[in-house]
């Protein structure tokens, strides 16, 4: 019996990267697992009835919310919150314009807090439950070039502390990971743009104190850690995945 058997979580994002691997680890350990994603989930081929894939866009609360019922009509229950969601930006705060910020901020920040306010009444229901928040190392240290990004995920890692204390009577924790650069289909994408993509991945990976991109399976691990019901002790932290990158560079 895995350390989740009986639970049920939501994962947004989960089809691809980040999110298809904690979906993976979830679904080793027991669990029942809801996709929320715009792309569709390939099965797992050894537990295809353990994942539903639902099309959602966080930017769409209507389609969130039914994703949300289709979960509870299937399974009845929901006891993790993934919210893995979110897009990449690159540039200055003079880079970009207001309807990038405003795009970037209602993927990333408001697409959690929809999620959120749809699935945490299910939550206290179903205590102890727990929500891990997808946040950044650039959330906690200066990284160039990176101002809407920081913004964004600098929301989320305050986000999930204040969630934490008010919601620390309804039974329900709330933390969240800060990767560094992570193996993604993003940066796979941001690579192939870059004018020599051997040198910008040379680049991205000597920013990294282990001189290697963060492997999406690393960070899922701690994804799992902060979902398990033993770490019903850890609440409103923000763990670092990024070799040192917050705890050296900015010592």
């Amino acid at each position: 019996m895995g350390k989740f058997s009986g639970k049920v979580a939501v994962v947004t994002g989960g089809a691809s990267g980040i999110g298809r691997a904690t979906v993976e680890r979830l679904v080793d350990d027991g669990a029942f697992v809801a996709v929320f994603d715009r792309d569709e989930f390939t099965p797992i081929p050894h537990a295809p009835d353990a994942v539903a894939s639902h099309s959602v866009d966080v930017t769409d609360q209507a389609a969130i919310d039914a994703a949300v019922a289709a979960t509870l009509e299937r399974w009845g229950r929901i006891d993790i919150l993934v919210n893995g969601a979110g897009i990449g930006a690159a540039g200055t705060v003079l880079e970009n314009d207001d309807s990038e910020w405003q795009r970037v901020l209602d993927i990333n920040v408001m697409g959690t807090v929809r999620v959120t306010r749809a699935v945490l009444p299910h939550l206290i229901e179903s205590q102890p439950a727990v929500v891990v928040n997808m946040g950044s190392a650039v959330a906690v240290t200066g990284f160039p070039n990176r101002a809407l990004y920081s913004a964004s995920k600098g929301a989320i890692t305050s986000l999930t502390r204040a969630m934490a204390a008010d919601h620390l009577k309804d039974g329900v924790r709330f933390n969240s990971v800060c990767p560094g650069t992570t193996e993604t289909p993003w940066i796979g994408r941001l690579l192939a743009a870059a004018a020599d993509p051997a040198e910008e991945r040379r680049r991205l990976e000597a920013r990294q104190p282990h001189g290697r991109l963060v492997a999406a399976e690393e960070v899922a691990d701690a994804i799992v850690y902060l979902a398990n019901p033993l770490a019903g002790s850890t609440n409103g932290v923000s763990l670092s995945v990024d070799s040192g990158i917050q705890s050296l560079y900015s010592a």
